[in-house]
């Protein structure tokens, strides 16, 4: 399958192959919305694997939610920093949005 990732996230995560769209329709809303907002693709089948994963162990609640809500703002830290490191490494200075401190455009 033709691909157009040209990060380093397939150095950190492994993506599960599924249908993305239908993945993404069965999220409940307030996940729905925090993988749109994810400053990178959120890789849907992903969140749908951890979703069900977060169902069986607090069943189907807000509490479910909040807590894969919270995974994702971590994954989304550890991407950041990541690739932080990565221009620090390749350019020998400060990612541009830190260095201006400043958030990620979504």
């Amino acid at each position: 399958m033709a691909d157009n990732e040209r990060t380093l996230r397939h150095e950190m995560w492994r993506r599960y192959a599924g249908d993305d769209w239908a993945a993404f329709d069965a999220l409940p809303p307030a996940i729905r919305n925090r993988v749109a907002t994810h400053a990178y693709d959120a890789w849907s089948v992903n969140v749908m694997m951890l979703w069900q994963h977060y169902k069986r162990l607090y069943g189907r609640t807000m509490r479910a939610e909040q807590a894969l809500i919270r995974y994702l703002d971590y994954c989304e830290r550890l991407e950041r920093e990541a690739f932080a490191s990565r221009y620090s490494e390749a350019y020998g200075m400060t990612l541009p949005h830190d260095a201006a401190d400043v958030t990620v455009l979504r």
